[in-house]
């Protein structure tokens, strides 16, 4: 985490750097002039996009998966797409490609998962035994 921190204040320092180079020397070149109060919020509200975005980004790399192949086998889902025999299961709140063990599973009907091959499951409708 420390030499992500690092890299994000980094190139946020030169990313602020350019847009003070493009301010100051790029935009007169071409006969457009932002004040210096434009150049200090246009800068702030970059700053305030780097803090943002490492926060959101720093949460998404803690987060523990939800789910994982050897614990779905047991696991109840719902079927998204007919499963005939293949389609899409959403368990414990993600997507899943799934084949069905026995038979059309409709729509909507809930399923429970046997096995997986790869990263397909194997799933039967949870009505039948």
């Amino acid at each position: 985490m420390r030499a992500r921190l690092i890299f994000t204040i980094v190139s946020t320092i030169l990313e602020e750097a350019a847009i003070v180079a493009i301010v100051l020397w790029g935009l007169p070149s071409i006969d457009i002039v932002i004040p210096l109060p434009g150049l200090i919020a246009i800068m702030l509200v970059w700053l305030g996009w780097a803090v943002f975005t490492y926060r959101m980004g720093s949460r998404a790399l803690r987060q523990k998966s939800l789910v994982s192949l050897p614990s779905m086998v047991g696991s109840k889902g719902i079927a998204v797409s007919p499963l005939d025999p293949e389609g899409l299961v959403k368990i414990k709140g993600e997507l899943w490609i799934a084949k069905s063990a026995a038979g059309v599973i409709e729509k909507g009907q809930e399923v429970v998962v046997m096995a997986q091959t790869g990263l397909r499951l194997v799933v039967r409708a949870a009505d039948s035994g």
